[in-house]
């Protein structure tokens, strides 16, 4: 029954070398035990077990029981399908929190490692402990030989989601630890694939356009590595800022179609480069990302038609087209993270000295909010950031998924640290009692 897509699996207290993981606040659960699964190597998994509790902090959330009816719900909208401890959306207030943290005070106060640690530990890092995890991920930059020739021999006209998509696959073939299920090597996959995927986009788009591979820096956040190897030169403070910034925004967002694909996924015991390839190939689907590549288009189009902002935005929404980069699924009012990167764009283009991109972004924001009273969402002005930054409109989507790599795999280490195969029904509308004629009499 859906019931079983519907039940949810609390956080466990577990300890391993990737670190304790601290538990989500709830009532106390009814455990129905479940047989212990082996593993490919053997080695049994007591971590999984379904645990029954209440849905949420939400008193309208109910749980199924075997007794109730299946519920329908067109793309699962409104349904929860399980628990996590790492980030929830308000989207009446417009709040988004990682692990209990508020955006804006993650934005101001923590880096992009410090997000990925905090996703997965449940705890903002010790000066030693960021240390230790800094040193570790840049060790990992490096990609194999092979995948480095993959890059190579990918047609230049290739869509940049579909080589990330390839690479990142392929990652999992020269990976020793690739089949192992236990949360340790899971640890350490994560880090690879969090370190290796800044330098599958930088060297991708440096060799289609008949360029070198930059190889990355052995120091240095993954902002400014990123910004190197893609540009062949050191950025400036406030490039490396502003992209770290970005990174941590898209770091995680609730159970969004990629994540959720990543969890489905990952709930098979399948391996973590399945459940993120799986997870890059959803993110590469327009209706999920892609939108800042659309507004950034879009500007571009202004701007060479050196058109009034908001008259083509008017013009626009009278031929019934739609304007990307405004409304969400989630929000009801402004996206916490549009409003961030709207004042970190307004400071970007002041000290770059071109004040356009963002003059154009503010007149159009005017127009949308006067016509149709729609707030933007980070799409909205993420596009016209990274492009001042030097990437390309079509490499936008890849820059979320390298920093949506930190909730993917924090979501597979939470699924795997208390397992159940996500599994819900389809309602069937065919035909029936159809019978096989001879094929000559068809």
């Amino acid at each position: 029954m859906l019931l079983k897509a519907l039940l949810k699996a609390p956080l466990m207290l577990r300890h391993g070398s990737c670190g304790p993981y601290v538990p989500a606040a709830a009532s106390p659960p009814r455990v129905v035990p479940r047989p212990a699964l082996t593993s490919r190597l053997g080695t049994s998994h007591s971590l999984f077990t379904q645990t029954l509790t209440d849905m949420a902090d939400d008193d309208t959330v109910t749980e199924l029981t075997q007794e109730d009816a299946p519920i329908k719900a067109r793309g699962l909208e409104g349904v929860i399908a399980l628990e996590s401890s790492l980030s929830s959306i308000d989207g009446d207030t417009g709040t988004l929190i990682y692990r209990g943290y508020d955006i804006r005070d993650l934005t101001a106060h923590a880096t992009y490692e410090e997000v990925i640690y905090l996703l997965r530990h449940g705890a903002l890092p010790t000066r030693s402990e960021l240390d230790e995890f800094t040193a570790h991920l840049r060790s990992e930059r490096s990609l194999p030989g092979p995948v480095l020739d993959l890059l190579r021999n990918a047609p230049d006209d290739s869509p940049p989601m579909a080589v990330l998509r390839t690479a990142v696959s392929a990652l999992g073939m020269y990976d020793e630890e690739a089949e192992v299920l236990e949360r340790a090597a899971n640890c350490r996959k994560a880090d690879r694939i969090l370190a290796q995927i800044p330098t599958i986009i930088a060297a991708f788009d440096r060799l289609r356009k008949g360029r070198d591979p930059v190889p990355p820096l052995d120091h240095g956040s993954m902002a400014h590595n990123f910004l190197y190897m893609l540009n062949g030169e050191e950025p400036h403070a406030a490039a490396e800022k502003t992209f770290d910034v970005c990174l941590v925004l898209h770091a995680d967002h609730g159970l969004n179609a990629s994540t959720f694909t990543s969890r489905v996924i990952g709930s098979t015991l399948s391996d973590m480069y399945s459940a993120i390839s799986g997870a890059v190939g959803a993110l590469k689907g327009p209706l999920h990302g892609g939108a800042n590549q659309e507004v950034m288009r879009m500007l571009l189009d202004i701007d060479e038609q050196d058109a009034d902002p908001a008259a083509y935005v008017r013009e626009r929404l009278a031929d019934g087209d739609r304007i990307m980069g405004f409304g969400h699924r989630v929000y009801n009012t402004m996206d916490p993270r549009a409003a961030i990167l709207r004042d970190m764009m307004r400071e970007l283009s002041e000290e770059a000295g071109e004040m356009k991109w963002y003059e154009y972004t503010a007149a159009i924001h005017d127009a949308m909010e006067a016509e149709t009273g729609i707030a933007p969402n980070v799409d909205f002005f993420s596009g016209s950031i990274y492009y001042q930054l030097g990437l390309a409109p079509d490499l936008f989507t890849t820059i979320f998924a390298l920093s949506r790599t930190a909730g993917w795999t924090a979501h597979l280490l939470e699924q795997w640290s208390d397992n159940r195969l996500i599994r819900p029904r389809a309602q069937y509308v065919g035909a029936r009692g159809r019978t096989v004629s001879p094929i000559d009499e068809r």
